[in-house]
């Protein structure tokens, strides 16, 4: 039987869904998880592959802005729930869906789209590649120190439920968001997400909890964590896991970081995603004992080409042609002249000499400043024409803050 690709219908969202489910082990989430995820799905921005009555591929983009070196919010496809059936593998199933699914795009004017890859190398060939890093850690918090810089005693400290918490942590990063770039700006229905907390996925863990920064009766700060007991025969063992931490300014940071880590009965705190060039590792007084490392994170894949280079704004001066090569989505193929600065930027067409030659891959992992164009040189993957070209290149795509994306979608 032929496979039928169409836009999701609301009524077939729970067959869709489980699909989705069975691609990723079988094992069904917990209602309240099903319930927001169905709330945040866009049918009409959604895929599924049909062979009969059996959903047996799925694709969906949510619509979002995406921050961007300079401070733009630029509207992108956040590509998420992609599964396809073990039944229906090696039958171009994946390749149709992100075949409409990146003309849809184009079609909606957005001119990135964006993901998280539950396995990276599935996503390269068509134009996707990895843009920004998120750091583990997990710190021994009897060895482990912090210096805090001054003002941080100044900083008062409060536990709130973190459902009634909600609209003053979504104020403080609505406040972060522009200042690194990967983050994305949380339209209505997207507060819900970082308060998700199933009882059966706590693992022996406390519910959720919530921390407040304030200042001047201002909130500046929060975090959102967990704390699991555990006891040794020496005695407890407890274990802080830091979902989310937000601050706007150094000292109600290091006031968040220094309470994390001296709450009682405790010795470690771990987390999985924070930004690479976090303060907190210049603060602590023994790195090695924090168990860094490093994993991918946001996936960005420019689908407009000259639109996306645009929106963007230039840590210094660049004026090169850039020769493109984008077999997936032939529109972008060719050359384009990209002139900008810290207050803008155009980028045409041009039937000028081109100065580096790259794939729309390169331009994604370099888009958000987390990875130069010098280092993906150096691995072969760029390619300079004109000399100096490189250099004035790979400066100008810098970012003064490594670009982040705090949660996955």
């Amino acid at each position: 039987m032929t496979t039928q690709l169409r836009v999701l219908q609301p009524a077939e969202w729970d067959r869709w869904y489980g699909q989705l489910e069975l691609a990723f082990g079988g094992v069904a989430e917990a209602p309240e998880e099903r319930e927001l995820w169905e709330a945040l799905t866009e049918p009409e921005r959604s895929l599924g592959a049909w062979d009969g009555e059996t959903c047996v591929g799925t694709a969906g983009a949510f619509s979002f802005r995406v921050s961007v070196p300079g401070g733009a919010l630029v509207p992108a496809a956040g590509v998420t729930m992609v599964s396809v059936a073990p039944t229906h593998r090696r039958r171009g199933v994946l390749t149709s869906m992100m075949r409409r699914q990146l003309d849809d795009v184009r079609a909606w004017g957005e001119p990135l789209a964006v993901l998280t890859a539950s396995e990276p190398d599935i996503y390269g060939r068509f134009g996707y590649d990895v843009a920004t890093q998120q750091l583990r850690a997990e710190i021994d918090t009897t060895r482990v120190r912090l210096s805090v810089p001054e003002g941080t005693d100044d900083v008062r400290l409060r536990l709130v439920p973190p459902a009634e918490a909600s609209a003053a942590c979504e104020a403080v990063y609505a406040r972060l968001v522009r200042e690194r770039p990967g983050m994305i700006a949380r339209a209505p229905g997207w507060e819900r997400l970082p308060l998700l907390d199933p009882p059966g996925e706590r693992g022996g863990a406390s519910p959720l909890q919530c921390v407040l920064a304030e200042r001047a009766g201002e909130v500046v700060g929060y975090a959102l964590y967990t704390n699991k007991p555990r006891w040794e025969p020496a005695g407890a063992d407890g274990l802080i896991t830091v979902r989310y931490l937000g601050a706007l300014d150094p000292a109600a940071d290091a006031a968040l970081w220094r309470y994390l880590f001296e709450v009682d009965l405790t010795t470690t705190v771990q987390f999985w995603n924070r930004p690479v060039d976090d303060a907190w590792q210049l603060l602590v007084s023994d790195i090695r004992r924090c168990g860094v490392s490093p994993r991918d994170g946001l996936f960005v894949r420019p689908v407009e080409v000259g639109a996306a280079l645009e929106a963007r704004t230039y840590q210094a001066p660049v004026d090169v042609v850039l020769e493109v090569a984008d077999a997936f989505c032939p529109w972008n193929e060719g050359r384009w002249r990209l002139s900008g600065d810290t207050k803008g930027a155009t980028c045409s067409r041009t039937t000028d000499a081109p100065d580096l030659a790259l794939s729309v891959r390169e331009l994604g992992a370099a888009y958000l400043g987390g990875f130069s164009l010098a280092s993906l040189a150096a691995a072969g993957r760029v390619r300079e024409l004109r000399r100096g070209a490189l250099a004035e290149a790979s400066l100008a795509f810098g970012s003064t803050v490594a670009p982040w994306l705090p949660h996955g979608f």
